[in-house]
């Protein structure tokens, strides 16, 4: 299988994966909204579910560092991608992934 192909498989796992990374992040800032807004509603003191407001920072925060870790991941891969001599242009076609648009590698002339 030619190199620009296999790149193409990898890049569209790794968009993948970023989008999912910042879907939890979205939804796990609706959960901390939605779970201030109960407690308003039901008229809970500041301490109810206290605990549970930690574990969820907490797991935002692990999102976050997710995030920052793709980041970086995806920085890696394109530096790969130019070590293996693969010189690509994005083009935006119609193709999703799990409902996702995926952008498209080119091989460059």
């Amino acid at each position: 299988m030619e190199k620009v192909f296999v790149a193409q498989q990898v890049a569209n796992k790794l968009i993948a994966t970023e989008h999912a990374v910042d879907g939890a992040l979205a939804e796990a800032a609706e959960l901390m909204s939605a779970m201030i807004s109960a407690r308003k509603d039901v008229n809970a003191s500041l301490v109810f579910a206290d605990d549970c407001q930690v574990k969820l920072m907490d797991a935002i925060k692990a999102l976050s560092e997710a995030r920052t870790a793709m980041v970086g991941v995806h920085h890696e891969l394109y530096e790969a991608k130019l070590r293996l001599g693969i010189r690509t242009k994005m083009g935006f076609e119609d193709k999703k992934i799990d409902g996702v648009e995926q952008p498209t590698l080119r091989q460059a002339v």
